[in-house]
């Protein structure tokens, strides 16, 4: 039996055979990301807004149990509508759905929209694919065009549609129909083998698209690998894992590695932590002073911009938590989170500058995010913008002694991020254990605050938004037991 290629199989294919064949042949072995459903979310989302370039278009409903029928309603419209948004196309086990068809006196052009902000490579392939499919049944197309987010636009008002995107002729840049043809008849042999393909990992594995059968093709790599060398770039690791470079106890003088990274991976082998005082002392504690403001952020991105003066994909800060720390030892925290339903860049803004000490450190982890945040609030509301910058003046980095490696510990695994710190210093503090909490990270953070808008059930919304304080709460009272590990070593 003949399996359909789609397009979206199409680029898997381009980007690893054996993922192709793993997809037809061994679905159970993927694993569809949390973060891959918030960029089809996010794509769907960007293409409804973008079908308003193309008024009064008829649209093909998806039946995934008919996929002729489809193809079939769109060749009539083809006969008598100007403008069909999900045109869908099958010939010879082939098939693909394109986003926007229009006709204009010269005739048909296709257009891809993209919920990235430029054209990518693969988005080449992608159009490629589907007007190789399309002539194939029949269509002659006449432009090729990609419709992208223009990052540059700010919302004033109501959203400005020929604003918000950018539309880009790629015609010249589609792929010959040698080159399409070739690549269908190399995966289609891929595909009819009845075993799995022989190919190793390789940088491929997250290019374009992070692969969803990762956690199968990698379960022969040891967790104290190459691949966790500290800022190790991956065509080095990779070029050390095809010379049988796989274990930190393979590495050899012949290859080349900074100091930290050989401190890394030295403690890593001996499985001791690495301390250098001096560091500690210089980069973070001689700084301090008293009242000390451990804070942290959460913030949003949205495609669409949801209130005036706001770009695509913009963070937007909508939630702080503070602890307060005496010189006696006492310590106060404090917590905000915005109300889902308006912008909360002001509300935010107003109720830090009232939350926090007049004088004082201010200690974040990874401090240059919680600046961008605070400059690009002070930017936005002038009359705040003295008392912004003057927070910022003030804030210490925690980050520093770890990236310094004024202290490193084997467990860490060549990630400094507080995810990986914490369960390493801190493995029996269940104050300090995301795993028992409903809101694991920054990025379901991220994603689930935009949804509440939406939540009609009130009860719900009071949940969410609890589990979302508890999670703020627990990073910055990470970030006083860490300075208070620092103090003791």
């Amino acid at each position: 039996m003949t399996i359909n290629i789609s397009k979206s199989s199409y680029i898997k294919g381009l980007q690893c055979h054996k993922a192709l064949w793993l997809k037809f042949n061994k679905p159970e072995l993927s694993e569809f990301s949390t973060e891959t459903q918030k960029n089809f979310d996010t794509g769907h989302s960007v293409g409804d807004y973008a079908k308003d370039l193309f008024p009064n278009g008829t649209e093909i409903k998806f039946n995934p149990k008919n996929f002729t029928e489809m193809a079939e309603t769109t060749e009539n419209l083809i006969k008598t509508k100007k403008t069909i948004y999900e045109a869908t196309f099958m010939k010879d086990n082939l098939f693909a759905m394109a986003d926007i068809l229009h006709k204009n006196k010269d005739g048909w052009n296709m257009y891809e929209v993209k919920a990235s902000t430029s054209v990518k490579d693969y988005h080449i392939h992608d159009a490629s694919f589907q007007k190789y499919l399309i002539e194939k049944s029949g269509l002659k197309l006449n432009r090729i065009y990609i419709i992208h987010i223009n990052n540059q636009y700010e919302r004033k008002g109501k959203i400005n549609i020929k604003k918000l995107f950018t539309i880009k002729n790629i015609t010249e840049k589609i792929k010959p129909v040698k080159e399409i043809e070739q690549n269908i008849k190399k995966m289609r042999n891929i595909l009819k083998l009845k075993t799995e393909p022989k190919i190793d990992i390789g940088t491929y594995c997250n290019s374009p698209y992070e692969c969803d059968f990762s956690s199968y093709c990698w379960k022969h790599i040891p967790e104290k690998s190459v691949f966790k060398i500290y800022k190790l770039k991956s065509k080095e690791k990779f070029k050390n894992y095809y010379n049988n470079i796989i274990k930190l106890t393979d590495i050899n003088e012949n290859i080349i590695l900074n100091k930290h990274q050989q401190i890394q991976i030295e403690s890593m082998i001996s499985n001791k932590p690495y301390i250098d005082k001096k560091i500690i002392k210089e980069s973070l504690l001689k700084k301090l002073k008293y009242p000390i403001s451990y804070l942290d952020f959460e913030t949003f991105m949205e495609a669409i911009p949801g209130f005036d003066n706001q770009r695509p994909y913009q963070q937007i800060p909508f939630q702080y938590s503070l602890h307060v720390e005496e010189k006696n030892g006492k310590i106060i925290h404090k917590e905000f989170l915005a109300n889902e339903k308006t912008d909360p860049r002001l509300p935010f803004a107003e109720q830090i500058i009232k939350d926090l000490p007049g004088k004082g450190s201010i200690v974040t982890y990874n401090a240059g995010f919680e600046k961008g945040r605070i400059n690009e609030l002070a930017n936005l509301f002038p009359n705040l913008q003295e008392e912004l910058l003057e927070i910022n003046s003030r804030i210490i980095d925690l980050l520093e002694p770890f990236k310094k490696f004024g202290y490193y510990h084997p467990g860490f695994n060549g990630s400094l991020s507080l995810k990986s710190v914490l369960p390493t210093l801190f493995p029996t503090n269940r104050e300090l254990d995301y795993s028992a909490i409903a809101i694991h990270n920054g990025g379901e953070a991220m994603e689930i605050y935009p949804k509440l808008k939406f939540i009609t059930d009130n009860n719900k919304i009071i949940k969410i938004r609890n589990d979302l304080l508890e999670y703020c709460k627990i990073d910055t009272l990470a970030m006083v037991k860490l300075v208070e590990f620092l103090k003791k070593l």
